[in-house]
């Protein structure tokens, strides 16, 4: 098992940022609530603590606090923002709550040598109310800023260190440095979280869980669902059977693309079900994306139930979760009033399904999926096949799911990617400067929503398409993607042209946050 680094989340925007950066330095970190229990958060691979940022004030009613067995654990600790301000008032010191607040860019003054910080002066994101006024016992002051006179700390004695601001964010200077220090110098962390060692642990892991047993696996038509298949049966060979379920809210061709890639793979273990019919019957009416969610859910596990009914008994599960559907269906670091929304891999099963869940992506992030992707040998197209929802298109036609309106969305979006296809914006490229460009994800929603056009000299009262196209490295955030004007003249051209029914097209340039990739 490798190195782990465990981030504590007291609730900051930042905290996924801080895991991306960690893994891209090839150590295994993981996000956990502030207060998870000790059995949790330490074990036999844990070589350090990090305390997250967060938007309370430590005198706040209910305000998170650092718990005694992280002291006690003798680990090295690294607190950030209020993680820093947390364990100075743990400790002993002392931190002021202020009426000036210090937000965005600021210079930070390093004057010494010191085993974390770059010396110097430097620019660095800081983003915080209260800030610290009087170290604990046995820490030293390592740099300054104008508002802090305490902008980064240290008790080098017992490894335990503080930052007023946020490494993790692009735009600190040395922030990568800064981490790459503490984790790989500090902690001691060796870098051998690569796709070969997810593989060999992730393979391990299905063995011992699954043990004699079998497992069905949930081929969706996505990168997710297709890594999960083929790791299993890496695991367990043949005592995997793969059931496609044709929801009827696939991409265009996808049944056939799924059956063609797979079928030489998996010879009869692979069980293709035409369930269309039944999921439109079910969905006729609703409108609130959740209760779709749910009854999506609800049908799939129904489905693989009826799939398998004649077969050896399966008693596993395995689905194409990964760390992102998680984060945000269980809102880790936050209390349910703030869950973002239930995934349909997470969020949207029934409690009394007969599987036991198998998901092995549960930790990993999209980035890393596809470099495991790779490292098994699986088609580059197939790989590199840009992410689509669970509830497939119903969560992509906002308001009642019809067949008609199913199709509307599904002839728009073959269009979109067909020419962003052409374009050679389809897939995401980053430049040596770490620019984006092209994009990650690429969509058409139907939007609920009709409005006058004139078509042949006639009056329209017709549907409007809203394009989507994002860049993201992690998918944790993202940017909407600046698609050359030309291209969505001519992608809005075709879509009024030959979706029936359209006769209006939008592009959406909300980021995330504060937006979701997904409109539903």
């Amino acid at each position: 098992m490798s190195d782990r680094i465990v981030i504590l989340d007291f609730g900051s925007q930042f905290t996924q940022l801080i895991g991306r950066r960690i893994r891209d330095m090839h150590v295994y970190c993981e996000l956990l609530p502030w207060n998870a229990p000790r059995e949790e958060a330490l074990d036999e691979h844990t070589r350090g603590i990090i305390l997250s940022g967060g938007p309370q004030s430590i005198y706040a009613d209910g305000a998170p606090f650092i718990q005694d067995y992280l002291l006690e654990s003798g680990l090295p600790i690294l607190g950030i923002c209020y993680g820093m301000q947390a364990l100075t008032h743990k400790l002993g010191g002392t931190v002021l709550q202020s009426t000036e607040h210090e937000y965005g860019l600021t210079e930070l003054d390093v004057p010494a040598p010191n085993p974390l910080l770059h010396q110097g002066k430097q620019r660095v994101w800081m983003s915080h109310g209260d800030h610290v006024t009087e170290l604990p016992a046995g820490f030293e002051r390592l740099a300054t800023s104008p508002n802090s006179p305490f902008a980064a700390m240290a008790d080098v004695a017992h490894k335990r260190f503080g930052l007023q601001f946020h490494p993790e964010v692009h735009h600190t200077e040395y922030g990568g440095e800064i981490l790459r220090h503490y984790v790989l110098d500090i902690c001691g962390c060796q870098p051998n979280w690569t796709s070969s060692s997810i593989i060999e642990e992730s393979v391990e892991a299905i063995r011992a869980q699954v043990g004699g047993g079998r497992v069905l696996s949930a081929l969706s038509g996505g990168v997710d669902s297709a890594i999960t298949t083929t790791l299993v049966q890496k695991a367990i060979g043949d005592r995997v059977t793969a059931v496609f379920i044709n929801t009827g809210l696939m991409r265009q061709g996808e049944p056939e693309q799924i059956e063609s890639v797979f079928r030489p793979i998996l010879g009869k273990n692979l069980i293709m079900v035409d369930a269309s019919e039944r999921y439109f019957t079910k969905l006729a009416g609703v409108t609130d994306p959740e209760e779709k969610r749910k009854i999506i859910g609800e049908s799939f596990i129904r489905e693989f139930e009826m799939a398998v009914a004649g077969l050896e008994k399966h008693e596993f599960l395995a689905q194409g979760t990964i760390y992102p559907d998680v984060i945000e269906s269980k809102g880790i670091g936050v209390s349910e009033a703030h869950r973002i929304k239930s995934h349909h891999n997470v969020g949207g099963l029934p409690e009394d399904m007969e599987f036991k869940l198998v998901e092995p992506l549960r930790l990993l992030f999209k980035d890393e999926v596809r470099a495991v992707g790779e490292e098994l040998g699986l088609p580059h197209e197939l790989v590199w096949r840009q992410p689509f929802p669970g509830p497939g298109l119903a969560v992509r036609v906002l308001g009642e799911v019809t067949r008609e309106r199913v199709e509307t969305a599904r002839l728009a979006n073959a269009i979109f990617s067909e020419e962003l296809e052409k374009a050679d914006l389809l897939h995401l490229r980053v430049d040596e400067h770490g620019a984006l460009s092209g994009s990650s994800q690429a969509f058409a929603v139907l939007l609920p929503v009709r409005s006058v056009g004139v078509m042949g000299d006639q009056r329209t009262y017709s549907e409007t398409i809203a394009l989507r196209a994002i860049t993201s490295i992690d998918f944790m955030t993202a940017d909407w993607a600046r698609l050359p004007q030309e291209l969505l003249a001519k992608v809005s051209n075709r879509i009024v042209n030959e979706v029936p029914g359209v006769n209006r097209v939008v592009y959406d340039i909300s980021s995330k946050p504060p937006a979701t990739i997904e409109w539903e």
